[in-house]
């Protein structure tokens, strides 16, 4: 009856904490056939099991190393208890659809970033971030060779848009706070004639720190 509680003699008590590891249903099943009950549910199992704080060695949670039980397992309608509409909803390999088919932009197509820098997609690959590319790195290094790291492309006539490799100066990262107006000038804001004359200071700067970084090493 509902709200009573139900009595288990010690041997059933001592049988359920000693083969308190199975899974529920194997567990109740056992316990029935082994004792003849017919009045207790495996809910009730189950509820006993947690009443008694017996652990059971389970999470819940796939642990890592664990083989999913269904790896390697087709998913063939009509066999296994597999709905024989369970195609219509999979993804196949190579496929989009709905959102994804709508903005897929191909290989080679191109895009203006937020910042004005025009971007070329390179691959379909993971990372996601590195499918695109800015498209003046790509001329630059086409002609030069890999950007060195720590380097950058500085745009020397403002103008983003020009790509050609002459339009773009390698500078050092560190030159930075020398371009954007908190350590020297604001390159950005400035007049095209004097940009030439600003990349210039920043790279003079950042050789003096440089040499006296160095020179306090070596002291």
């Amino acid at each position: 009856m509902k709200g009573q509680p139900i009595p288990y003699s010690c041997s059933e008590m001592a049988w359920l904490e000693a083969n308190r590891v199975l899974v529920i249903g194997d567990y109740h099943r056992a316990f029935c056939e082994v004792f003849g009950r017919t009045d207790v549910s495996a809910g009730n199992l189950h509820a006993l099991r947690k009443r008694r704080g017996w652990k059971t060695g389970r999470t819940g949670c796939f642990e890592k190393g664990q083989i999913a039980f269904n790896k390697g397992i087709p998913c063939e309608p009509g066999k296994g208890g597999r709905h024989p509409n369970a195609r219509k909803t999979q993804f196949s390999k190579g496929n989009r659809s709905g959102v994804a088919e709508a903005i897929y932009k191909p290989i080679g197509s191109e895009r203006v970033s937020k910042d004005g820098y025009i971007e070329r997609k390179v691959h379909d690959g993971l990372p996601r971030q590195s499918r695109w590319q800015t498209v003046q790195k790509i001329e630059w290094e086409a002609v030069n060779g890999p950007l060195p790291d720590g380097m950058f492309l500085k745009c020397r006539d403002g103008n983003r848009a020009n790509t050609e490799p002459s339009n773009w100066e390698p500078l050092p990262r560190a030159t930075l706070p020398y371009l954007n107006g908190h350590r020297g000038f604001d390159y950005g804001a400035a007049e095209p004639e004097v940009r030439p004359a600003i990349i210039a200071l920043a790279k003079v700067r950042h050789a003096a720190k440089t040499a006296k970084t160095k020179a306090r090493s070596a002291a």
